[in-house]
């Protein structure tokens, strides 16, 4: 059954699933952190779920193929042979993610039908960001970088549910050591503090800002579309309108994810750092933004 995301993270998310999966993890993590990360993890497969439930036996795939693919990796001692293991797994995670995204498109060239009679596929939610992050995991136990013999931990790293449908990519060094660190399963009111900030800062700007302007610009973009003529300034208003709804939109949803795992002691990179200052399209800006120690430092 799939239902809206919005109505799903203002309603059954924010009043339901979060309340019991933040009190049940840390009631877990005073007797056993193995089965609190477990728990993590499957609170995260479920609000994957929730969306569509028919996609979840392809997460679980993939993340236990890219696991059994790693450990190969990791044991294989000749180097053509970690190369091949290397190629096979991710030839397959490319193969499966080209096929979801692809597979209409490549269709419609070689029968030259057009995509709308080729019917509906939809892409599984998150297919993109899973996908990538496995990989990057892959080519670093392949350069002898990285290695997870916990099943548990890897399923968390891949499917925590804060980065699981929207991103951003996760770094294994920087998410691997967090779920050792017996003081991640310890509630502290600074970071629920901290995360509480975060979660409604981002809030503010997706439900506010980016949503509150977009109905202005979907509407100064529809008449253009339709062919009825806009004057200079309203085509200036509706450019300026939509560059807020798309900044706002991405801003304030890794404002929501750095908060949300926030509240479980948990920090996820700062990937959002003022991209329209960046100095050149790989994007990096004249100013470095980190968060440290609870408060947001510009150097």
């Amino acid at each position: 059954m799939r239902r809206s995301s919005d109505a799903f993270y203002l309603r059954d998310f924010r009043f339901r699933l979060l309340p019991v999966t933040f009190a049940v993890f840390f009631i877990i993590g005073r007797i056993n952190r193995v089965a609190a990360a477990a728990w993590l993890a499957a609170a995260s497969i479920f609000f994957y779920g929730w969306w569509d439930y028919h996609y979840v036996p392809l997460l679980a795939v993939s993340i236990v193929f890219n696991f059994a693919m790693s450990r190969q990796i990791a044991a294989a001692q000749e180097p053509t042979r970690r190369k091949l293991l290397l190629a096979v797994a991710v030839a397959a995670a490319l193969g499966l993610l080209a096929y979801f995204k692809y597979k209409n498109f490549l269709l419609s060239v070689v029968t030259d039908q057009p995509l709308a009679a080729l019917g509906h596929l939809v892409i599984p939610l998150g297919i993109s960001f899973y996908t990538f992050t496995q990989i990057a995991f892959l080519v670093d136990t392949y350069r002898r970088e990285a290695h997870e013999p916990s099943f548990v931990h890897y399923v968390l790293f891949v499917t925590y549910f804060p980065h699981l449908i929207a991103g951003p990519i996760i770094h294994h060094k920087e998410m691997m050591p967090q779920f050792r660190d017996p003081s991640t399963y310890s509630p502290k009111l600074s970071d629920f503090n901290e995360g509480a900030m975060f979660f409604v800062i981002g809030l503010f700007k997706k439900v506010v800002i980016a949503d509150g302007v977009a109905p202005f610009a979907d509407a100064l973009f529809g008449a253009a579309g339709n062919g009825h003529p806009i004057g200079l300034a309203a085509s200036w208003s509706g450019a300026l309108a939509y560059t807020a709804q798309i900044y706002f939109d991405f801003s304030g949803y890794s404002d929501l994810a750095i908060g949300l795992s926030l509240l479980f002691g948990i920090r996820l990179p700062l990937n959002f750092a003022s991209p329209y200052q960046s100095a050149n399209i790989i994007g990096s800006a004249p100013r470095r933004v980190q968060l440290r120690h609870g408060w947001l430092q510009c150097r």
